[in-house]
């Protein structure tokens, strides 16, 4: 028998549906149901590895986890990551096939449409209850003839629609009724129920606007959802722009991370953000940079790109000066790549430049091949200067996603690679300063190992005090607060029977 199903659909893009997919996930899975996520095509430089190595979006690996399940590829079988110069890195079921334009893109949407509809199959065979999240719009005019991911996928699966507005955003009513009046008489049809999301203050305040827009749309409001506060990791990009964030000041530490144009992978630092006294926040300018207690160089998905970015900002100078006066200055994957002496790109895989000048912070060299690496990962912390030093030994967990092969010129690795996915590997990894102050690594998901995180930051000066909690604990808790929120504001009577439950 076929899983059930239920789509989550948005107005637009950031108005929550990675979220609210996440809290259904929980709730349905710890109902005893057999629950996965599903997202046909994604858009984002915020990815994860699978156990086999497949590469697929963030957000689906963390719904996998919040159903206490083992993410796979066919859970998001398309993802894009988009690059420099208006094109993007197709990601196929796991494994990186194509660099295309846009236009070029649409030229294989046939074939996708195949990979999709047989992820989705898989899945429905292998569980109960498949949870399926769309992308932006279903009422993209210019983009419904092409479309793969939303009213498609909904029209496939027979899946009964839930839309998704945010409140907060203004425009309710617009996004809501606006979306439904736009949508074709088949797919209005499969929406059977209206989500008002990232509500603030008193729920009785919008009666008038559920009588309202249940009136004028002819479909339930199933509830209104209000605003939460999480630990989860957020989807893309969107999430660290300024208008989207509220910086928060006054902490222990400071820690300014660069906002670079193709930045990837920026949920590394949400296990630094959640520890009391530690403030995290994204500059894009010499002024907004400030002099912070620590300066991290993301991940990215186009590396030469954002250095020249870097240095047309002026960022690169302050950067150099900031840890030549002993500031704390940390590369993580594309970020270490930039602290190196030079890049190399014979092959022309990232740009047009056969080498660019790194910034001279650490003594190693990238060279750019044509191959990927995708890979969980455990690592052992080798003796080294600074704050590393009293965890000589530990081992480690993350995973690595980068193009290129980093050597050190005389260093060696302050990490070594011992296993990645089953197989057992020894691959030095990372450079560090004499001091310990400057230093990098390809190995993402470091900051969620607990002893890294607490050592690096009592190294910056911060006190553990009240001990914290471990980063997967926060996780859970965030899992299961979302699905207490999600069983409290919705109409659960009416959603199980919109499911068939």
């Amino acid at each position: 028998m076929k899983a059930r199903v239920l789509m989550v659909q948005g107005t637009m893009s950031s108005v929550g549906k990675s979220l609210i997919v996440t809290g259904l996930c929980r709730l349905f899975a710890r109902r005893g149901l057999r629950v996965a996520p599903f997202k046909a095509q994604n858009m984002s430089n915020n990815a994860a590895v699978c156990a086999d190595g497949a590469e697929i979006g963030r957000a689906q690996y963390t719904q996998a986890l919040a159903c206490g399940i083992d993410p796979t590829a066919e859970m998001n079988p398309v993802l894009l990551k988009p690059e420099a110069e208006a094109r993007s890195q197709i990601v196929v079921m796991g494994r990186a096939r194509w660099t295309l334009p846009a236009w070029e893109y649409y030229r294989h949407k046939a074939e996708l449409w195949e990979v999709i509809t047989g992820a989705l199959d898989t899945l429905r065979a292998r569980y109960e209850m498949v949870i399926i999240e769309g992308a932006g719009s279903p009422a993209e005019l210019n983009l419904k003839r092409g479309d793969i991911v939303n009213m498609a996928v909904a029209r496939y699966a027979e899946a009964p629609v839930l839309l998704v507005g945010d409140i907060d955003r203004g425009g309710i009513f617009a996004q809501l009724l606006g979306t439904l009046w736009l949508l074709e008489d088949g797919e209005r049809q499969l929406v059977r129920g209206l989500l008002v999301n990232r509500f603030r203050g008193d729920r009785s305040l919008f009666d008038d606007g559920v009588r309202i827009l249940e009136e004028r749309g002819g479909v339930p409001v199933l509830g209104v959802i209000p605003y939460l506060r999480h630990h989860v990791p957020e989807e893309d990009a969107v999430a660290v722009e300024p208008q989207n964030r509220r910086e928060e000041t006054g902490g222990q530490i400071d820690i300014a991370v660069i906002r670079l144009p193709h930045i990837s992978n920026f949920d590394d630092f949400d296990p630094l953000e959640a520890e009391p006294g530690v403030g995290v926040r994204y500059a894009d300018t010499v002024e907004g940079l400030g002099e912070p207690d620590a300066i991290i160089l993301p991940g990215t998905k186009s590396t030469v790109a954002d250095l020249g970015w870097l240095r047309q900002q002026g960022l690169d100078v302050a950067i150099r000066r900031y840890a030549e006066r002993g500031g704390a200055v940390i590369g993580i994957c594309g970020g270490y790549q930039m602290l190196g002496t030079r890049i190399c790109d014979p092959h022309h895989v990232e740009s047009s430049a056969d080498e660019v000048e790194g910034l001279g912070l650490l003594p190693v060299e990238t060279i750019f091949t044509g191959d990927k690496a995708t890979y969980q990962a455990q690592a052992r912390i080798r003796r080294a200067e600074g704050w590393p030093g009293e965890l000589a030994g530990q081992r480690i967990r993350g995973y690595e996603i980068h193009m290129g092969r980093t050597q050190g010129v005389g260093a060696v690795g302050w990490l070594e690679i011992t296993r990645r996915g089953d197989q057992p590997v020894s691959v030095a990894d990372g450079a560090m300063s004499r001091d310990g102050r400057v230093w990098g690594c390809y190995l993402h998901g470091l900051f969620a190992n607990d002893g890294v995180r607490r050592a690096w930051l009592s190294s910056l000066g911060w006190q553990e005090s009240p001990p914290t909690r471990r980063s997967r604990e926060r996780l859970e808790d965030s899992f299961e607060g979302l699905a207490d929120a999600l069983e409290e504001a919705l109409d659960m009577h009416a959603l199980r029977t919109i499911i068939g439950l």
